[in-house]
């Protein structure tokens, strides 16, 4: 099961409590199925009782009991619990999640740097075209120029306009970060919320672990090492079961929503942060993908060099969309 196939399992929980007369709503067209947040558990989430509670007239847990008990029957669910006003918060059974993992994984290098693109459908931004009004400040271009990738990733067609009223003005930058060079220069114009003030640093130069920007850059890189080394070892990657491995899954599987939320929100920033929480989850990952001493290349190893392989990709992706380079070697 996907979070894709998840995400129709919960609306079909939603249809039959309707036809069973529990619930008085329309269908939603979408159920957004996401890693639980703070406080939750199991491995996906959804806030669809919240989004339903109004127009049903009830309490969000209640209508998020209704939907409980649809949704303990259906294939591949183990548990459903209830956290907060009203989250459902939705356990797979073992052979669910190593196939959420191989497909996750699978689609990853399968669609390559398009993976977590709008495909048509209900996306909110297909065939729009947005005018991004902006001041004649470097700060301001800069993000103008990376939410036209951003954007296009959704479906959306960007145009950038100097002219009034301005309707993307982020804090300006204190001063010319040219001097950094053109990778960490967009970083630190990118990686702070448009409303904060950016530093221009050289803490942005220093290859450290300090420097959000060299654990992004460096994990890509390792990626490719493991990848060279693994050839050497004689074997290559092949998708399969890394369920084990949630702390690195769960950032792969948010990316495309993360995609869907900078180009809504004007905000490049969540793609940086996002890129750091997926680097660092892989730079704790890369020391179980080769084979230790003796040890011989395995099925495990395979998988895990497929996982380490899709992490690069979502790396190299989201630092093209932010048009900084992600360099093999680091």
């Amino acid at each position: 099961m996907t979070p894709v196939e998840l995400s129709r399992t919960v609306l079909r929980a939603v249809r039959c409590a309707v036809d069973e007369g529990e619930l008085s709503v329309a269908v939603p067209e979408r159920a957004v199925v996401t890693s639980p947040g703070p406080g939750g558990c199991g491995d996906y989430a959804t806030n669809i009782a919240l989004q339903l509670a109004r127009p049903a007239g009830r309490a969000p847990r209640q209508v998020a009991e209704i939907l409980r008990t649809h949704l303990r029957g259906a294939a591949g669910v183990r548990e459903v619990a209830i956290t907060g006003p009203g989250f459902l918060n939705i356990s797979l059974n073992r052979e669910a999640t190593q196939e959420v993992a191989r497909t996750l994984v699978s689609e990853i290098l399968k669609q390559s740097s398009r993976y977590g693109y709008a495909h048509g459908g209900d996306d909110t931004l297909a065939g729009h075209v947005i005018a991004l009004r902006v001041p004649h400040d470097t700060r301001a271009e800069v993000l103008a120029d990376t939410l036209v990738r951003i954007i296009a990733t959704q479906g959306g067609r960007a145009e950038v306009h100097h002219a009034e009223p301005v309707d993307l003005r982020p804090v300006p930058a204190p001063e010319d970060p040219a001097s950094l060079g053109p990778d960490a220069a967009r970083w630190a114009l990118l990686h702070p919320a448009p409303h904060d003030r950016p530093r221009i640093t050289a803490d942005h130069l220093v290859q450290r672990e300090s420097n959000p920007l060299f654990r992004v850059r460096y994990a890509h890189a390792r990626t490719r090492a493991l990848s060279r080394n693994a050839a050497a070892l004689g074997f290559d990657s092949a998708p399969g079961d890394v369920s084990e491995a949630q702390d690195l899954l769960a950032p792969l599987a948010e990316y495309p929503r993360v995609l869907s939320a900078a180009a809504t929100h004007r905000a490049p920033d969540r793609l940086a942060r996002h890129l750091v929480t997926t680097a660092d989850a892989l730079l704790d990952f890369q020391h179980t993908v080769l084979p230790l001493g003796d040890e011989k290349p395995s099925a495990a190893h395979r998988a895990r060099l497929a996982l380490a392989e899709a992490a690069g990709t979502v790396l190299a992706g989201g630092l093209s969309l932010l048009g900084i380079s992600a360099p093999e070697y680091l």
